[in-house]
């Protein structure tokens, strides 16, 4: 395999698991917690705004996931994406340390750098955006 193709696999790989997280974590807020659960646990949490955060950040986090997953708008998703797990870093883990088994902060900031490298990089090759926008659009297109 040529370096071309092992980033694009790379890329692939890393748009994919971490889409899945973020959609498995905005699914477990819209089912699991409910949206009511949530907003309670942002309050408790001193999430500024919590009856309004909590579905914006369900549905970024399940609809983004998605989108990553497949490609769709990678950039755009990914980007709020990373400013979600900033949030949550900034205003709720903080405080509590690296470590996340006392509430710390190491898994939204890996979470922010994979969405970040996303962001920053586009979907790949291996995406719905390398096939609607094509590969030179998707260097210049913010949408790609």
């Amino acid at each position: 395999m040529n370096q071309s193709t092992l980033t694009n696999t790379a890329l692939t790989v890393l748009r994919v698991i971490v889409g899945f997280i973020f959609a498995a974590h905005g699914w477990q807020k819209f089912n699991e917690f409910t949206i009511a659960g949530t907003q309670a646990a942002f309050t408790q949490m001193g999430v500024p705004a919590a009856s309004l955060v909590a579905p914006v950040v369900a549905t970024i986090e399940l609809v983004g996931g998605i989108a990553l997953i497949a490609g769709v708008l990678a950039r755009v998703f990914a980007a709020l994406l990373a400013l979600d797990m900033l949030g949550a870093l900034f205003l709720v883990h903080a405080p509590a340390g690296i470590f996340a088994d006392k509430g710390g902060y190491e898994f939204v900031l890996a979470l922010a750098a994979a969405a970040l490298a996303v962001a920053l990089t586009g979907a790949g090759r291996i995406s719905v955006d390398a096939a609607v926008f094509g590969r030179k659009a998707s260097k210049l297109s913010v949408l790609a």
